[in-house]
């Protein structure tokens, strides 16, 4: 089993999960602060390994029209901010390889987004930097195609890889996570990783937008976490949802974080102290 260090603390799955959380993408310097400092009081609480997480540029949105975030250069400066300033550890989105290089002076992980996880070049460019590298599963993808994707970025030497499930493609508008696939994925070692906010999207549901059920979060985190096996949960979130330039009707209300972390913590406690073969 693969164990992943992250800043002062370690990643697998068979510890107690860490959290990986943020708001979608990053709106400017104060809020992206406000949500972090709110997440580090929290996570500090409640005794949670805690990976700040937020895009400078979504470049996958469904219309020209969406709000895509502050740009690559503002964004990376105030992710340093954070970085240095709270001492949080930081993952990012990179779209093409020649961000790799640049994201990397400043990401702790480089995530490769569900729909660019087959690109190969792509992974290729992030495992180089020798950065953790952290795959999304494509919603086109079974679990059994991780190791293959994993295969590539091993291929340069690193092999600090994490794989992370946020649905598969349910007929059109909707999604759909087999728990299955976590033993299945865990069969690779690496650490695993559920991104319960992305996996209750419902694409293109709000016609130019991307909708999604918030309520159906915890239900999908809860379950992730009863198998035992999982390093991470994945939170999108926001102090004003509704009103989010993206990714807002999955992702959790801030105020909401501690109590939905409180159940997680002790779900996870209860499972890992069962034993698990697969």
């Amino acid at each position: 089993m693969k164990t992943i260090k992250i800043k002062n603390f370690l990643m697998a799955n068979n510890l107690p999960f860490t959290l990986i959380a943020g708001p979608c993408q990053i709106e400017s310097e104060a809020h992206c602060f406000m949500i972090a400092e709110h997440l580090k009081k929290v996570c500090t609480d409640l005794n949670i390994n805690l990976i700040f997480k937020s895009s400078y540029d979504k470049a996958n949105r469904l219309s020209l029209t969406s709000k895509r975030g502050v740009g690559m250069k503002e964004g990376l400066r105030i992710l340093k901010g954070i970085k240095e300033e709270l001492n949080l550890p930081i993952i990012t989105d990179v779209h093409e390889t020649i961000q790799c290089e640049k994201a990397a002076q400043v990401a702790d992980i480089l995530q490769i987004p569900s729909f660019l996880c087959r690109q190969t070049d792509l992974v290729i460019a992030a495992a180089e930097t020798g950065k953790v590298v952290n795959i999304k599963k494509g919603q086109f993808l079974g679990p059994q195609m991780m190791q293959n994707l994993a295969a590539k970025a091993a291929s340069t030497g690193n092999d600090n890889i994490m794989f992370t499930e946020r649905g598969t493609t349910f007929g059109f508008g909707g999604l759909v996570v087999d728990i299955t696939g976590f033993p299945i994925m865990g069969h690779a070692g690496y650490p695993l990783i559920i991104d319960a906010t992305h996996a209750v999207q419902q694409p293109g549901s709000a016609g130019a937008t991307t909708g999604g059920n918030r309520d159906h979060v915890e239900v999908l985190a809860r379950a992730a976490l009863s198998t035992g096996i999982m390093a991470g949960v994945f939170l999108e979130t926001h102090d004003d949802p509704d009103n989010a330039p993206s990714d807002g009707p999955n992702s959790i209300r801030l105020e909401d974080m501690k109590s939905l972390l409180e159940k997680l913590k002790l779900i996870d406690s209860v499972a890992k102290n069962i034993p698990v073969k697969f």
